[in-house]
């Protein structure tokens, strides 16, 4: 599929140069939601916008993320993935730049809902890349090592940048920031990448659209409402409506002439547990990035800087078992041994961090399970991506990338909603249960009694984080096949088989 005719040396080279070029935009969608994060208070009194409006520069972005990632996949099947993973880069920078130039909130939160749009495309077309130009497994699992230790630890690296960036510039860096990654990757992507020849393209599935998007915004939005309101107001039945909008989207694909999100992608095995893994991944890792940080920085008193750097030990564990996943271990033993280990080492990791306190120290109770549970994230992401875009046809590249993405990003908002109620919901009874005339200040809880409910309603959410985790490790390793991928997973009736060792999709 490429006009490439050097010899092996100089295609093996260039290949690894795309790599780079993939993960670095990857790196710059996935490191955008913490950094933001961490930006938001700054920006707040910056802008004087309110503590209730705050959460709509992430919703934003998620709304708007979640809800194409479908479409942006199979745009990327349709036109190329050169073209639109260009096009995201370009237009994720060019939004950014806006947003940190912003005068006011609803400037700010347009900007992170056209971030959320681009990276729609950006990151489907990116993995689709990776799958088309790494076919052979030995570096096949390499190069998805790199990738998904990219992927599984951006969102920690986007806490230590974000903390440099705000403490010693600016909240506006926190944006300004993508040009510089959007920049790079996209003069190497102009220069590396080959664009797809033409071909005969099915028409586009306006309905599957139509319906996947809605489904995917009622969903997102219903649960980050839920998050800031409550489960029981109207504006957060959007998760309920999201039900009956993707029951109607799957019996359509299965009638539609061009699909969507043809179902010989998801119903496979390997690749249907794999999107599952991957969301009950985003769900439940949403405990360690968000309550962890808040617990190092309220209870512990770290800065914004050192929380981040806090974080690293995860980072070099998630790296570690990532590669060693892809490269050494799938070939061997295939996804459903390591996917399952790494959700129960995930969950193990979650328990023992039930166990800080008040007067707990960084080295005592939370290295420990950072790398327990770096260990478990390298372990299940890098796999089940691996997994999940492994004996797809070309033209499904893109939509199967963007299922992965989905999974993801569904999973997260999930996690957000669900767990941050839980913890709500934990620090509200704690304190209603320990009301003493001594813990009371001015007739308020006071810092003691604030505190401990902090951390019991943190380490209640680390119980269900738990929970999370062992139960996709039992629903998971079921679903999985045992044995190592082999290239029978080709869906049955694909048009064109994998790519040869020197070819890439554009």
């Amino acid at each position: 599929m490429s006009d490439v005719t050097s010899t092996d040396g100089v295609w093996d080279r260039r290949r690894w140069l795309i790599l780079g070029v993939i993960c670095l935009a990857q790196l710059m969608v996935v490191l955008d939601i913490t950094i933001v994060n961490i930006a938001l208070p700054s920006a707040q009194k910056a802008l004087g916008f309110s503590t209730v409006d705050r959460q709509w520069v992430v919703t934003a972005y998620a709304l708007a993320f979640g809800s194409l990632l479908l479409f942006g996949g199979r745009l990327a099947d349709l036109i190329g993935s050169k073209v639109t993973f260009l096009t995201g880069l370009i237009g994720f920078a060019a939004v950014s730049a806006i947003g940190g130039a912003s005068t006011s909130f609803a400037m700010l939160v347009t900007a992170r809902a056209c971030q959320g749009a681009f990276g729609a495309l950006l990151a489907p077309a990116a993995l689709s890349l990776l799958t088309t130009t790494f076919s052979e497994p030995k570096d096949r699992g390499k190069a998805f090592g790199i990738f998904g230790s990219i992927a599984a630890s951006a969102a920690a690296v986007g806490l230590v940048l974000g903390g440099l960036l705000t403490e010693y510039l600016s909240w506006r860096w926190c944006l300004y920031v993508n040009l510089f990654f959007a920049g790079f990757a996209a003069v190497g992507g102009a220069l590396l990448l080959k664009r797809q020849p033409d071909r005969e393209q099915p028409k586009l599935d306006v309905l599957g659209v139509v319906l996947a998007g809605s489904s995917m915004f009622c969903l997102v939005y219903g649960f980050s409402n839920a998050a800031s309101h409550s489960w029981d107001t109207p504006s957060t039945y959007g998760f309920l409506a999201a039900g009956v909008l993707l029951a109607v989207f799957a019996w359509w694909q299965t009638r539609a002439a061009s699909p969507r999100l043809p179902p010989r992608i998801v119903l496979d095995r390997n690749r249907g547990g794999s999107y599952l893994a991957i969301l009950i991944q985003g769900a439940g890792i949403f405990g360690i990035f968000l309550f962890l940080t808040y617990y190092m920085q309220q209870t512990l008193g770290f800065s914004p800087v050192v929380t981040g750097v806090a974080s690293l030990p995860m980072v070099a564990m998630i790296a570690l078992t990532a590669n060693l996943a892809t490269i050494v271990l799938l070939p061997r033993v295939g996804p459903k041994p390591l996917v399952t280990l790494g959700m129960l080492l995930a969950a193990g990791g979650m328990v023992w961090l039930t166990r800080i306190g008040v007067h707990s120290t960084y080295a005592a109770a939370v290295l420990g399970p950072l790398l327990v549970t770096g260990a478990g994230f390298g372990l299940t992401i890098a796999t089940a991506i691996n997994t999940g875009t492994f004996g797809v046809a070309p033209q499904d590249a893109g939509v199967a990338s963007a299922t992965v993405n989905t999974g993801q990003q569904i999973g997260g908002s999930i996690g957000t909603s669900l767990l941050n109620t839980i913890f709500a919901s934990a620090v509200a009874s704690y304190i209603a249960s320990h009301i003493t005339p001594g813990a009371l200040v001015h007739g308020r809880p006071g810092p003691q009694l604030i505190g401990l409910a902090l951390v019991h309603g943190y380490t209640t959410a680390f119980w269900w984080s738990a929970a999370i985790f062992a139960s996709g490790a039992v629903i998971c390793g079921t679903l999985l096949r045992r044995g190592p991928l082999t290239q029978a997973a080709v869906p049955q009736g694909a048009a064109a088989a994998a790519p040869s060792a020197h070819a890439t999709a554009e």
